[in-house]
């Protein structure tokens, strides 16, 4: 096997491996009546992935502007594996006994998402992906362990709270809640577009900033 294949193979993996843990994130959401608590506990998600360098798209879509274009090829498999991971965990858990009530959940979430319009759906994905590149680069880049928790957890109970839009989260929601169609298939590619937005406006701001 050569080194690309094997390259594009462990960044599947590592995608597959973040949709699984951001599907558990959307299960413990979904599972608290507490609407703070659940957003705290999603944030598990994010820990995992970021501590054994899994690969999150709204984490890794901010950084397309620091490499070549073939980082793209990278970005497209992370989105697939992401999907793949979450379809997954949301299928076993609609296994089990608490599938009838994460199911029931999660397509009332959906309902209020599809029956938003495009411009809305955008700019709430935008600054989610905002967010998760805060995150994301917060935890690689702050050295101190306290930091690196509030630059997991903050985000992600921010974005939650506020009702912005996260692909992969909503890649396990509409699965979960059975809401996959033409208009929910679009409407994922609108959050898909937003969160990249959002996420490479702070690298690409940057690249302007006056260097010390």
């Amino acid at each position: 096997m050569n080194t690309a294949a094997k390259k594009y193979i462990d960044i599947l993996l590592k995608a597959i491996l973040t949709g699984i843990a951001i599907g558990i994130g959307g299960t413990v959401y979904l599972s608290c009546e507490n609407k703070v608590v659940g957003a705290f506990l999603f944030g598990t998600g994010l820990f995992t992935i970021l501590t054994f360098g899994f690969m999150l798209f709204t984490g890794k879509v901010g950084y397309a502007v620091e490499n070549n274009p073939a980082y793209l090829i990278d970005l497209v498999l992370i989105w697939l594996g992401n999907l793949i991971g979450t379809a997954l965990t949301a299928w076993l858990v609609l296994m089990t006994r608490i599938g009838a009530g994460i199911s029931e959940k999660a397509a009332a979430l959906c309902a209020v998402k599809l029956s938003d319009d495009p411009v809305s759906i955008f700019v709430l994905a935008f600054f989610c992906g905002m967010l998760m590149f805060i995150a994301a680069d917060g935890y690689k880049n702050i050295k101190n362990p306290v930091g690196q928790m509030l630059a997991v957890f903050l985000p992600v109970m921010t974005f939650i709270l506020s009702g912005f839009e996260h692909c992969v989260a909503n890649m396990y929601y509409f699965t979960a809640g059975g809401a996959w169609s033409a208009k929910g298939a679009l409407w994922m590619l609108v959050m898909t577009l937003g969160n990249a937005a959002g996420g490479i406006l702070i690298p690409l701001f940057r690249k302007g900033f006056a260097k010390e």
